[in-house]
């Protein structure tokens, strides 16, 4: 039986734990629908046997296919101060990519 292989990589300010098929939603990636991209891999693991990096593990590297692009649900930024009469509201959709993992190498 083949354990699950794991890793932690880190992209857009952000770090995700993810295994090979996993579908993610990561900031925004100036990659084409379909193309392949590579992440910087922080921690790779299969079972007991787990590699740490200073920051990041050399010779790792976790590769997925961007599935999709889109914005995400609208959030409402409303700004009051009281007896100023002072009100502002702004709305915003942050753009993501979805991205699927298809290998974890390291």
């Amino acid at each position: 039986m083949s354990e699950l292989q794991q890793a932690i990589i880190r992209t857009g300010g952000k770090q995700y734990r993810v295994s090979p098929g996993s579908v993610l939603k990561v900031e925004k990636l100036a990659v084409a629908q379909g193309t392949a991209v590579d992440f910087e891999v922080l921690l790779v693991g299969q079972g007991d046997a787990v590699k740490i990096g200073t920051p990041l593990v050399a010779g790792a590297k976790v590769t997925g296919e961007v599935v999709s692009h889109g914005r995400g649900v609208k959030i409402v930024v409303y700004k009051f101060r009281k007896r100023t009469n002072y009100r502002k509201k702004q709305g915003h959709r942050q753009a993501y990519t979805e991205v699927k993992i298809t290998g974890i190498h390291g």
